[in-house]
């Protein structure tokens, strides 16, 4: 759960960055939110999970 809510996070603030910045439209940010339901519901759901389970294990077993 703590990486899930990481992710959306980073995300959220990537997205408003980007808005800010003007790269970002209103409309182009509302389609990818709906993406991400329909993501979200669809049979990938289970595999987009454990791809970014398995990221995150990667990157916090990296030591600097």
């Amino acid at each position: 759960m703590a990486v899930s809510v990481s992710a959306i996070l980073i995300l959220l603030i990537m997205a408003v960055v980007f808005l800010r910045s003007g790269s970002l439209k209103v409309s182009h940010a509302l389609v990818c939110v709906i993406l991400g339901f329909y993501l979200a519901s669809s049979s990938v759901a289970p595999t987009i999970q454990s791809g970014l389970t398995a990221t995150a294990n990667v990157v916090s077993s990296l030591r600097p």
